[in-house]
């Protein structure tokens, strides 16, 4: 008996001692990988493409080289490619080839479903079509396109039911062309987007001003739908559902996610698409209807984004990598490594509808997730910000067919309803019981 016990507990000691994906992440590794990014001089997407050292064409170079040094590591299993069009508009005056550096890393169960992980690559400086100054883009969007390399690195050792593809954006400053490509080449590809995240300006802690926020990350996402129909819009405008967005949903389980680990980063969200009057590279995936959000820091710094380098009265201007903080910048790419390796376990959010009209209950029916073991329920009420406790949990039975409760006694118009798809311990974002609710392009779904 006594050799019973002693064998069960070598066998569960290495499981105690498993660590995270997360935990694998480097501040130092960071710092060195932005260093690379400003010693390119510029990375204005209108800059060079021919210069070895200089120039966005020697940075994306640089960037697929990286991907292929974290594939060869673990046995090949990164794609690497470049994803580009030649593109001209308001900011890219005469033809320009746009690249993004990209690394797929395919699922092994459900390939097709994919989360996306970006950042963009360019920079800029005042003049947003000057492409020859000095632009080191340290924190917009270096430490972004630097988090995206180490969630490779500490997610590529590892297999996942689905794919998650790893992207290096360009042309996001001269009108978020690289995220329009890539939004493309998704649709493209024909695959089923289970989540972007978006991360742009997450390496500092401290504003102009001297107001800092060194243990909150702000998540933005949209309320009513960028691709929504006229008939939906009008279903929305009568049933509800304008805070109940995918990308919303999306946004909250990131929260609740961050709030498990309550000596790390939290998450405040924010309830719009961007900050105001701005954008990211999550708007042309909002607009082809893929969940997205953005990640950005808890408080900008001004004087050190978008700006010539140069100190006038005093003050210090311009985007160069001593005003980062790169512990920070290492808690927002924890965080995203921990989304990445949950969204990818976890099922594709279903599809759900519910029936509750001059009824004193609730039916709720959901579509099947591949890969799912259970859903759980969530109710709130109409005005609340939160999913509050589960109402249900219900297994996947084998046969096919939709799946269904009915909540006895839930009067259906104080409340909003969704359900998660969960595989084991890994449950999906809440998919809402609303016109539009579905985490697919409207008339995808």
């Amino acid at each position: 008996m006594r050799k019973l016990i002693l064998l069960a507990t070598l066998i569960a000691a290495p499981l105690s001692a498993q660590t995270h994906p997360a935990d694998e992440v480097s501040a130092e590794r960071l710092e060195s990988d932005v260093e690379k990014l400003v010693s390119f001089g510029t990375r204005h997407t209108l800059s060079t493409q021919t210069d070895p050292k200089r120039g966005i064409g020697a940075a994306v170079d640089w960037g697929l080289a990286e991907f292929k040094r974290i594939g060869a590591k673990c046995g090949g299993c990164l794609e690497v490619l470049p994803v580009g069009e030649t593109v001209t508009g308001p900011r890219v005056p005469t033809p320009t080839l746009v690249r993004n550096a990209v690394a797929i890393q395919r699922g092994t169960e459900r390939p097709n479903e994919v989360i996306i992980v970006q950042g963009h690559i360019d920079s800029r400086v005042s003049d947003v079509m000057d492409a020859t100054s000095d632009a080191p883009g340290a924190n917009d969007d270096g430490s972004g396109t630097a988090l995206v390399l180490e969630a490779a690195r500490a997610l590529s050792g590892t297999k996942y039911p689905t794919t998650i593809i790893y992207a290096l954006l360009s042309g996001e400053e001269q009108g978020l062309h690289g995220g329009q490509i890539l939004a493309n080449w998704a649709e493209a590809q024909g695959f089923t987007v289970k989540a972007v995240l978006n991360n742009d300006i997450v390496g500092n802690s401290c504003g102009k001003d001297g107001y800092c926020e060194p243990k909150v990350v702000r998540v933005f996402s949209e309320g009513p739908r960028a691709d929504l129909t006229d008939r939906l819009r009008a279903a929305q405008t009568r049933f509800g559902g304008e805070n109940d967005t995918p990308s919303r949903n999306l946004s909250r389980w990131v929260a609740n996610l961050s709030a498990k680990h309550p000596g790390e980063l939290q998450v405040r969200q924010i309830w719009r698409t961007d900050r105001m009057g701005r954008g990211g590279d999550q708007v042309p995936f909002l607009q082809k209807g893929y969940p997205a959000i953005r990640f950005s820091v808890g408080v900008e710094d001004y004087d050190h984004q978008h700006q010539d380098l140069r100190t006038e009265n005093g003050v210090v201007y311009g985007d160069t990598i001593d005003e980062m903080d790169f512990a920070y910048l290492a808690g927002v790419t924890k965080l995203n490594v921990r989304a990445l390796d949950a969204l990818a376990r976890a099922p594709m959010p279903p599809k759900v509808t519910v029936d509750a009209a001059v009824k004193t209950y609730t039916e709720i029916a959901w579509k099947r997730s591949e890969g799912a073991t259970a859903f759980k329920g969530y109710k709130r009420p109409t005005d609340a910000a939160g999913w509050e406790a589960e109402v249900f949990v219900q297994g996947a039975p084998q046969k096919p067919g939709d799946l269904g409760v009915i909540l006895q006694g839930v009067r259906g118009d104080d409340w909003l309803f969704g359900v998660a798809a969960c595989a084991g311990d890994y449950c999906s974002p809440v998919s809402s019981a609303v016109p539009s609710g579905a985490f697919a392009p409207v008339g995808k779904e």
